[in-house]
């Protein structure tokens, strides 16, 4: 239902996007332009936001959610032999929680993200939580580099320490053109890191 004093009609269609949900046969769906404007007035956040900027913030929003699945799944393609088909179970916001890299980030003197989430994948049947942290720079508004997304296996076991390794590695020798350290062969996760990073 519309807000009261909402100055104009809000689509109320719900998009489906390509993240598989943990424990059903689909995918999460987005929520409408209108129901993120209600939720940003319910929390007190929509002071500056209009009926006219809805349907481009969340089409950002989708975008970002969908760019930070692919950033999951590029951590998950280091399990693949385990399990090929990751889903996400569940996940939180805690935007006034800095994750320990973003507070570091910080402490040397860059900004801090404009939030955080937590999110939960089901490794068929393992559960395994992610932390991303979003992040706009200023001065790169209107460009691809704005945004910024970090996500990483939360360091909640050895196992997730070693696939951040493991990552930085692939990702490091992509960047400098080199073949994966450990098979001697072109390193496709890296690669797709690299990509997924100028995206």
């Amino acid at each position: 239902l519309p807000c009261p004093r909402q100055r104009k009609q809000l689509p109320t269609e719900r998009a489906v996007s390509s993240i598989p949900k943990g424990g059903v046969n689909g995918t999460w769906t987005f929520p409408s332009p209108q129901m993120v404007y209600n939720a940003l007035k319910r929390k007190g956040k929509g002071d500056d936001v209009t009926e006219d900027d809805m349907e481009g913030f969340v089409a950002a929003h989708n975008s970002m959610n969908e760019l930070t699945w692919r950033y999951v799944t590029l951590f998950e393609k280091l399990h693949a032999e385990e399990c090929n088909c990751p889903s996400l179970l569940k996940f939180q916001g805690r935007p006034h929680d800095l994750s320990p890299l973003a507070w570091l980030r910080q402490q040397l003197g860059g900004g801090a993200p404009f939030d955080r989430h937590d999110w939960v994948v089901d490794r068929c049947g393992k559960e395994v939580r992610y932390v991303i942290d979003f992040y706009f720079h200023e001065d790169r508004a209107g460009t691809n580099e704005a945004f910024e997304i970090i996500a990483r296996p939360a360091l909640d076991s050895f196992e997730a320490a070693l696939d951040r390794t493991k990552m930085a590695i692939y990702s490091r020798f992509a960047e400098w053109g080199l073949p994966c350290p450990i098979t001697g062969k072109p390193g496709s996760i890296g690669q797709e890191a690299r990509s997924a990073s100028s995206t």
